[in-house]
């Protein structure tokens, strides 16, 4: 879906934006690899290039905001092209938290290698959960970059499912504590792990909401499912 004007210039200063916006998402996905590598791989220089990174995603936040409200302020846009603006605005303010949750995983990273610890967590628990969040940030920010709703019952279905491992995870994890007392470090660093993933696939699906915001000039957000279904295919 295209909207055009009859200025170009405010139509080459929207995709502008809005390629910026899709810039940020490609770097915040990226840091989500590259801390999960970081964690898995006993990594520590990758861990800490992740929270060098972190920088980078919140700088494209601030650039776009300004664009965002430099438009504003030279435009006066009209509803339509007002919802796109909003909807910019709240999906970077997703990606820099997603950024946010990338970076924890990797000083989680560094935290744990650094320590000679005689008990190293593993995560066999949560690589399920972090496929899972990745393909719901790719799908949203493919509905953002084609203004497309189609796959947003999708993402909130998924968005259950990581919700329902996060807290299998967290059953298991009591379980070991419970049984041995000695793995209680070793479980707390997992479970804060698992916690910043659950996280990320909130601000996904989040960012697949604001889409149907912009399209359909509905608010679904704290909605069922059923009312996301019904919205969406209105």
């Amino acid at each position: 879906m295209q909207f055009e004007h009859t200025s170009k210039q405010y139509d080459v200063e929207l995709e502008s934006v809005r390629s910026k916006v899709l810039e940020m998402g490609g770097l915040v996905e990226q840091q989500i690899v590259n801390a999960l590598e970081a964690l898995t791989g006993a990594d520590i220089k990758l861990a800490k290039d992740v929270m060098a990174r972190d920088t980078r995603v919140n700088a494209l936040e601030v650039q776009v905001d300004e664009d965002c409200s430099h438009i504003i302020a030279r435009r006066q846009p009209a509803a339509r092209d007002l919802r796109m603006i909003m909807m910019i605005v709240k999906t970077i303010t997703d990606l820099e938290r997603i950024g946010d949750e990338a970076t924890k995983i990797a000083r989680t990273a560094q935290r744990i290698y650094e320590q000679d610890r005689l008990y190293k967590p593993r995560f066999n628990e949560i690589k399920s959960m972090v496929g899972i969040v990745r393909e719901m940030l790719r799908t949203s920010l493919d509905s953002f970059a084609r203004l497309d709703v189609s796959q947003t019952v999708e993402v909130a279905k998924q968005d259950e499912q990581v919700d329902e491992q996060f807290r299998a995870a967290m059953r298991q994890l009591i379980t070991f504590m419970l049984e041995d007392p000695r793995t209680i470090s070793m479980s707390l660093e997992v479970l804060f792990v698992a916690k910043a993933i659950e996280r990320i696939g909130d601000h996904a699906k989040n960012i697949s909401e604001y889409v149907v915001y912009m399209v359909k000039g509905k608010d679904i957000r704290h909605t069922s499912l059923e009312d996301i279904k019904r919205e969406t295919m209105s």
